[in-house]
């Protein structure tokens, strides 16, 4: 009786860890299309730099939900395909950065939360999981709050300076927090 009663409790455990995971892919999926969605519309409108940028970050999500999917299949889950949220469309380059800024804040905040789940429950794997992305998304807020800040601050100026930078991420993209030749 015990032994059943054990693995109906560790069951349990597992399948709050799974839960969360599976919230924390759905994100990661939204994040892509806002972030895809976001670089078509910025290389557009020839703002080559932020373009690049928005799609090495875009390529940083896709790796998170991938690392967020193995660790499900990992524990025996299934992982979502369903995104976490609806793409924002038409966004003009004024709104991009202070919407994503809130995007990766509200992330990092639910993720922290996630990563205390994980812990109560027992999966110190999750945890490191969970810091790890955790790091990047608030490099990502950084880039995000910066970037605003700049538009804000020094508005045509600086979207001006941008304007016609190349958009390209040449041959060996790893994403934004993981720079070729990097961490």
């Amino acid at each position: 009786m015990k032994k059943a009663a054990g693995k109906s409790d560790k069951d349990a455990r597992k399948a709050k860890v799974i839960e969360v995971l599976n919230k924390a892919r759905a994100m990661e999926l939204h994040a892509i299309s806002q972030y895809m969605n976001q670089h078509y519309n910025l290389d557009d409108k020839d703002y080559g730099e932020l373009a690049a940028n928005m799609k090495l970050i875009a390529i940083d999500e896709m790796r998170h939900a991938e690392m967020f999917a193995e660790r499900i299949k990992e524990l025996g889950g299934e992982p979502t395909s369903d995104p976490g949220g609806k793409t924002v469309k038409g966004q003009d380059v004024r709104e991009v950065f202070p919407f994503d800024a809130n995007l990766e804040d509200n992330t990092i905040d639910v993720y922290n939360q996630f990563l205390l789940t994980c812990r109560e429950n027992g999966d110190s794997i999750s945890v490191k999981l969970f810091e790890q992305i955790i790091d990047e998304e608030q490099t990502h807020f950084s880039y995000f709050d910066n970037v605003g800040g700049h538009i804000d601050t020094l508005g045509d100026a600086y979207l001006s300076r941008i304007a016609g930078t190349s958009a390209s991420t040449g041959g060996t993209t790893k994403g934004f927090a993981i720079k070729p030749g990097g961490a």
